[in-house]
């Protein structure tokens, strides 16, 4: 059933994220309601990410967003009353052009988000469609609707933490086909993982980092993982689990050299020291295993490593168009890291998913290190065919949303 909806209002305030930051919270009003959605930011950035707009004044260390707010209120807000919910791509081509900048930094990408998300909730109660389903007829996903597998970041590192771990996210990607299962053995591994960092390292070793992961003291990436793979050899899941390994490697890039605690290396060494931990350990998959503009490494990775495992662009891609079909022309990576905030409106994030996947990659649904507790992303991952969602750990509000959403989905398929 098809309802017209036209936006009566649209209001922003400032709220916090997860990380104690500001962050930018829309409420759009039609006849059906009130729909919310909030924005997520990151810690690692990327160069190529769209621009988030902070106040850089004292207040909150400069990181407020009532310079983003008062763009929705005074700018945004007047120049999309009336217009129709459903008419996704519009909205978003407005918002757009209003800025007009290349990275959005105008009106900020945090603004911009805020709408275009808003906007997409309103639609699918105007077409009285779940979201998930309401999203995968923007994208024109006409496939069976399936939930992806979803990557645990159980331990922490990078700036994510404050440990000396250089290497940013240990994942686990466990292997069963239902989605509540593999909820269940991430949940059971994290729980033994703490026990036993807990009982080698003390109690202090079980703080968790930003996304919800363990940060132990460690400086090995090797010593992450043998904790990993104990703690899921302990119960018997040692052989139904994967690994992927959000390496952020450019936070440690400097000037030519990638420089970690646990050694110095020109790009091919690191690409030798990738294979040896390919070749030892049950790895998926390496997200950002080099600088975002040494393509030169990323494409020998990728020779080297055939379709054995995936090769990630995050801050590689930064979820632009531009940035995925560089990658795909250098043969870099087959699969790409999807962060609706690093692009700015719901209609380039699609856009930047169907261009990967006619490339044949994976798609990887990616939370940030400061998140809300919005779900939008679960219902994301579902409507866009998406082969993963990372959220974070299974623990903490604002991780836990996500998958707990993505249950819910899950039952909704299995009765249709």
């Amino acid at each position: 059933m098809k309802i017209s909806s036209k936006i009566i209002s649209i209001e922003a305030r400032e709220i916090l994220d997860s990380r104690g930051n500001p962050t930018v919270e829309v409420e759009l009003e039609t006849s059906l309601g009130i729909f919310k959605s909030s924005v997520p930011s990151g810690a690692s950035k990327g160069k190529y990410e769209a621009l988030e707009l902070r106040d850089g004044e004292k207040r909150y260390q400069g990181k407020g967003v009532l310079k983003a707010v008062k763009k929705i209120n005074q700018v945004i807000a007047p120049k999309l009353r009336e217009k129709e919910v459903v008419n996704q791509k519009e909205i978003d081509r407005v918002l757009i052009n209003l800025d007009g900048t290349k990275n959005k930094s105008l009106l900020g990408a945090n603004s911009i988000l805020g709408v275009s998300l808003a906007v997409a909730r309103a639609g699918a109660k105007a077409k009285d469609l779940p979201l998930y389903q309401y999203l995968a007829q923007l994208s024109q996903n006409e496939n069976q609707f399936k939930i992806p597998f979803a990557c645990f970041n159980v331990i922490n590192g990078g700036v994510h933490a404050g440990n000396e771990l250089d290497f940013q996210e240990f994942m686990i990607v466990p292997q069963e086909k239902i989605f509540s299962k593999n909820l269940q053995i991430a949940v059971e591994i994290y729980h033994q993982l703490k026990k036993i960092i807990k009982k080698k390292y003390g109690n202090l070793a079980t703080n968790v980092g930003d996304e919800g992961g363990f940060a132990p003291p460690l400086k090995k990436p090797q010593e992450a993982i043998e904790l990993i793979l104990k703690a899921s050899k302990n119960l018997g899941y040692l052989k139904k689990i994967k690994i992927i390994l959000d390496i952020a490697a450019s936070q440690f890039f400097e000037n030519g050299q990638y420089k970690t605690r646990f050694g110095i290396f020109k790009g091919k060494e690191l690409v030798n020291y990738y294979l040896n931990l390919i070749k030892k350990y049950p790895i998926l998959g390496l997200e950002d295993p080099f600088s975002e503009d040494d393509w030169e490494n990323w494409k020998l990775l990728r020779e080297k490593v055939k379709k054995k495992i995936l090769i990630i662009g995050d801050d590689l891609l930064a979820t632009n168009p531009e940035r995925i079909k560089m990658a795909n022309e250098k043969n870099a990576c087959n699969g790409a890291i999807i962060k609706i905030n690093q692009i700015g409106t719901l209609t380039e994030a699609i856009e930047a998913v169907k261009l990967a996947q006619s490339f044949g990659w994976k798609i990887i649904v990616s939370h940030r290190s400061g998140e809300t507790t919005d779900d939008f992303i679960a219902d994301f991952s579902v409507g866009i065919g998406a082969d993963f969602i990372k959220a974070g750990a299974p623990a903490r509000g604002e991780r836990v949303v996500k998958y707990n959403r993505l249950l819910k989905i899950e039952k909704e398929l299995q009765s249709l």
